[in-house]
């Protein structure tokens, strides 16, 4: 063959090798889309049913995921019921004997999703009769955490169509449901009549309340209704463009807006937790709930004379903690003490007085004897040396330089060491805020404080010379407080001070006294700090609230009681993004107080501001606000959220309109969030109504 035919050929057979060749093919673009339920066995909606083993099949490979929390089944059952995916199907197998005429709705959430891309379903459930007809009624609405609106996710809500205020705490819920990760739900399967609904984080799996539960009632009865609308539904193509709008027609089960807050009410059943000896001079005793009055503690051995020690108790919402500082020395070194302890002790459903007699017994490690016991040695050792130097000095001989340095050395031990109280200073940094009080702690009880002995000295800026400052008496930090103590007096702003201790200014309970002791503090100018004004409406006149300013972290930082509606005025704030909430002080105890079920009472209402406020340096913020104005769903700003929707978890920060920055976004107020897919709950709405 001539050789010019030989490149073309050779191109020829590349191309059609190429043909050939067997590559990866690209992919398509991302599935979004979940999976489609196509048929089941018994059909959706079935009457008549018998079977206890279902299949539900989908156009997809699918998933369960987090089954757990998510899929319930209603009527509740006795017997874990099996449910497995398997390919494209989910088989059910329910262990409880069926209930003749009775709808079962077995709920999935959005716990289906697909094998791949784990695209979940949402609010897909399968119902089936064994009756002749099915019920197709539902109520639905939103459940909240009573103290700061965040929303209960995964938590059972239910209904008792047994009106008596016992079946909560004695009969399992009858229809249930599970809340989704914004606190919404859905009961359905409900026959007509009326209801009592419910909410419960059933921590033992018994679909009834306990008092340490968290649980959430309705003051008022349900009767389920539903009714049809009408609406202009648009249908999409793939690439998001409008392709039909049709009118179509729908159910509505009502109510729809039921508002559920959740709370715990702090039962805790009281009896004595621990009590032990924490070291010669202090004793130990928790209580595992808090007690009206502190227990009644009676030394039986050694008999005191006289008072025997100082209590500083600490009590919280779960406990009741008193260490006895003991003063009599013939307790203190004895290593056993023998107390009666009298305290109200929670016996089934009663409170008796019980009185229990406790051994506190001081017992060292074997490695805190061992320290002892070698340190004694050691001193002993050194005790003899220094007699053996003593005894050739007596004898006239002379001693060499080391000797001598080593005698000197020795010698310090015969020196007794006088003890002092320690004392810190307990502000966060210098210099301090303008709102702040000096603060000071100490290592034992204070007995004594000697107010003569204690100087309070400002700096004169014109001459530099510190001047004596007029000041109140020192006093504890807290009624219970032992250990620490405060200067009751605001500083000026853009100041010096200094606080000044003479020796002997205070002493403690074991005669103990500070020595001499300094400290310069410098007090921030009013041109560092901003201030914000909340004008609050919607508080009815006569009624108390607590309007509460929050850091980032919501802790309190600042506080401020009001009768009806009006101002709350935070002044000298540090420079810093702040939260607002208030509630509903009914009780005037300046405290937020949660419900009791048994006596029908519901926790204090709660509100938040719902943007966060930003406070610049040396500016002053002024916000209306409407306790009422937007939706108890949209209350609490995304920024102290923490029951975060898992969907939005998955979401990229939202970004700023074009030309607008960050801070801008930040300033936008009085958004109203009431409409379709908010959940306003019976007082937003009467509220909303009666305007």
């Amino acid at each position: 063959m001539p050789r010019q035919f030989y490149i073309p050929l050779l191109l020829v057979s590349l191309l059609l090798y190429a043909c050939a060749s067997i590559g990866t093919p690209e992919g398509g673009p991302r599935d979004y889309t979940a999976p489609q339920f196509v048929s089941s066995r018994p059909e959706q909606g079935a009457t008549g049913v018998t079977a206890t083993r279902f299949t539900l099949n989908f156009d997809e490979l699918i998933q369960l995921q987090d089954q757990q929390k998510s899929v319930v089944v209603s009527p509740v059952q006795r017997n874990m019921p099996r449910i497995n995916a398997v390919g494209k199907r989910i088989i059910i197998e329910l262990r409880d004997t069926l209930i003749p005429e009775t709808t079962y709705v077995i709920d999935f959430a959005d716990a289906i999703a697909d094998n791949n891309e784990g695209n979940r379903m949402t609010s897909f459930n399968y119902a089936f009769s064994t009756g002749e007809t099915i019920d197709t009624m539902g109520v639905s609405g939103i459940v909240l955490r009573a103290r700061d609106l965040e929303p209960m996710q995964y938590v059972l809500v239910g209904l008792h169509s047994n009106l008596a205020d016992s079946a909560f705490t004695t009969l399992p819920m009858e229809r249930i449901a599970r809340t989704d990760d914004r606190g919404r739900f859905t009961v359905m399967g409900v026959k007509p009549g009326t209801y009592h609904v419910f909410a419960l984080a059933d921590m033992d799996g018994d679909y009834r309340m306990a008092r340490s539960e968290d649980y959430a009632f309705l003051d008022t009865v349900v009767v389920p209704s539903m009714s049809r609308y009408t609406s202009m539904d648009t249908v999409f193509t793939f690439d998001h463009k409008v392709d039909t709008v049709i009118e179509a027609e729908h159910p509505l089960m009502l109510p729809n807006d039921i508002l559920l807050s959740m709370f715990n009410e702090n039962y805790r059943a009281c009896y004595l937790k621990t009590g032990k000896r924490l070291d010669r001079r202090r004793l130990q005793l928790v209580f595992a709930a808090p007690l009206d009055t502190a227990a009644k503690v009676e030394p039986i051995f050694p008999v005191p004379q006289g008072d025997w020690a100082v209590a500083e108790r600490h009590v919280t919402a779960a406990s009741d903690s008193t260490v006895y500082w003991i003063t009599d020395t013939v307790m203190s070194s004895n290593d056993t003490v023998r107390l009666a302890v009298t305290y109200p002790k929670t016996i089934g459903d009663s409170t008796v007085s019980t009185t229990d007699t406790l051994n506190m017994v001081f017992r060292q490690s074997s490695s805190e004897l061992k320290a002892e016991r070698e340190h004694k040695k050691e001193l002993a050792a050194r005790r003899a040396r220094l007699n053996k130097y003593l005894e050739r000095q007596a004898q006239g001989k002379t001693l060499t330089e080391d000797e001598l340095s080593e005698v000197a050395e020795l010698a310090r031990d015969t020196v007794t060491v006088v003890p002092h109280l320690k004392i810190e200073a307990r502000q966060a940094g210098n210099p301090i805020e303008a709102t702040d009080s000096l603060r000071f702690a100490v290592n034992e009880p204070i007995g004594i404080i000697d107010e003569s002995r204690i100087h309070l000295r400002r700096l004169r800026v014109a001459d530099s010379v510190w001047v004596d400052v007029e000041r109140p008496p020192l006093v504890p930090a807290t009624d219970d407080e032992l250990l620490s103590f405060v200067l009751p007096m605001l500083l000026e702003p853009d100041s010096t001070y200094r606080f000044e201790m003479d020796s002997l200014a205070v002493t403690s309970v074991y005669g103990v006294a500070t020595d001499k002791y300094s400290r310069e503090f410098k007090v921030r100018d009013l041109s560092e700090y901003g201030s914000l004004k909340v004008d609050v409406s919607g508080v009815k006149p006569g009624e108390t609230a607590v309007v509460q300013l929050l850091d980032a972290r919501e802790n309190v930082v600042r506080r401020q009681v009001m009768t009806g509606s009006g101002a709350a005025v935070f002044a000298n704030l540090t420079p810093d993004y702040y939260f607002v909430r208030l509630f509903i002080d009914r009780n005037d105890n300046g405290e937020w107080d949660t419900g009791n079920y048994a006596q029908h009472l519901q926790p204090e209402d709660v509100f938040y501001y719902p943007q966060r406020i930003r406070v610049r340096r040396n500016w002053d913020v002024s916000q209306d606000w409407n306790i009422y104005a937007t939706a108890v769903d949209k209350q609490k700003p995304e920024q102290i959220k923490k029951n975060v929707p898992e969907s939005k978890n998955k979401l990229e920060k939202r970004k700023p309109r074009a030309g607008q920055t960050e801070e801008e976004e930040d300033d936008e107020f009085n958004s109203n969030a009431f409409g379709n897919g908010v959940y306003s709950g019976n007082k937003y709405r009467d509220y909303q109504n009666n305007k």
